[in-house]
């Protein structure tokens, strides 16, 4: 087992997006585990591919007027997986008590109607985000019988995941990061789950008609891009599910919804004005 790196990254101002775009630069600099933590992106890489002028590069290559600074520090194989645990991914009961998260190297987990597996390493979504969690709260309230769901930006997959053990009948999950959807295989692997995935963009959606649910935690500026294709795979009767955003965003969120004949049925917003909402067609 190796020696890590972890790195802490100060984002100011702080944004998911300056966010998601640093650790997407940071994983082609070697990379490979990420949170976000209290206004800051913490990431891990094996010592033997950390190099301090590939992050300095990463760093300068984000297209955003951010200001970031960062700091590296040596966590020895032995404590690793003590690490892991102890900063990045806790046992998680969500959706009141009906659904626990936790990985491989957790022995001590409470226990729930619905049990998840995830190790999350190149993907985000464990269900600490208030994002996440919300997704999951929405889907706890929908019949999923015989259903058709579509996850986009799939990540760890925990979501797709949910949908089968809530009886979707078919689950797909496409993700745009190549090493992100190798995690998802194994997520889904782990949970003896079936969901199909697809390593793509929005263009992957064209062949996909009567989706019954759709889903999408991903960010405003890249749900207000492909919403269009997003409503384009539902059916009359689908509910689309969108999170990643703040409250101040639900607006212009409206609005596109508005322009492609849907609207707003159920607006959430939990810890620090992230927000959720769920969409069906106006008529």
């Amino acid at each position: 087992m190796s020696d890590y790196v972890k790195a802490v990254f100060d984002i100011k101002p702080y944004s998911a997006d300056a966010a998601d775009l640093l650790a997407a630069f940071l994983a082609d600099a070697g990379f490979d585990s990420f949170e976000e933590c209290a206004g800051s992106l913490v990431a891990y890489c094996d010592a033997k591919l950390f190099s301090r002028g590939a992050v300095e590069e990463a760093v300068a290559a984000l297209p955003m007027d951010a200001q970031v600074s960062w700091e590296s520090s040596l966590i020895p194989h032995q404590d690793w997986n003590e690490e892991w645990e102890k900063n990045y991914f806790k046992p998680l009961v969500l959706a009141d008590g009906r659904c626990v998260v936790h990985s491989t190297f957790h022995s001590d987990f409470p226990q729930a109607p619905y049990e998840i597996v995830i190790d999350p390493k190149m993907a985000f979504g464990t269900g600490h985000h208030a994002t996440t969690s919300m997704m999951v709260n929405h889907l706890f309230g929908l019949d999923l019988g015989g259903k058709t769901v579509l996850d986009m930006g799939t990540g760890t997959g925990i979501l797709a995941i949910l949908a089968d053990m809530l009886g979707a009948e078919k689950v797909t999950g496409i993700e745009i990061d190549a090493d992100a959807i190798e995690n998802t295989r194994e997520n889904v692997a782990l949970n003896s789950a079936s969901v199909d995935l697809i390593c793509g963009d929005a263009e992957a959606l064209k062949p996909f008609k009567n989706v019954d649910v759709f889903l999408a935690n991903i960010n405003r500026n890249i749900i207000l891009a492909d919403l269009e294709k997003y409503v384009a795979t539902l059916s009359p009767s689908a509910v689309l599910l969108l999170s990643g955003f703040y409250l101040t965003d639900v607006p212009v969120i409206e609005e596109a919804l508005r322009n492609y004949g849907m609207k707003i049925a159920e607006t959430v917003t939990e810890a620090d004005n992230w927000t959720s909402v769920k969409a069906v067609f106006a008529n």
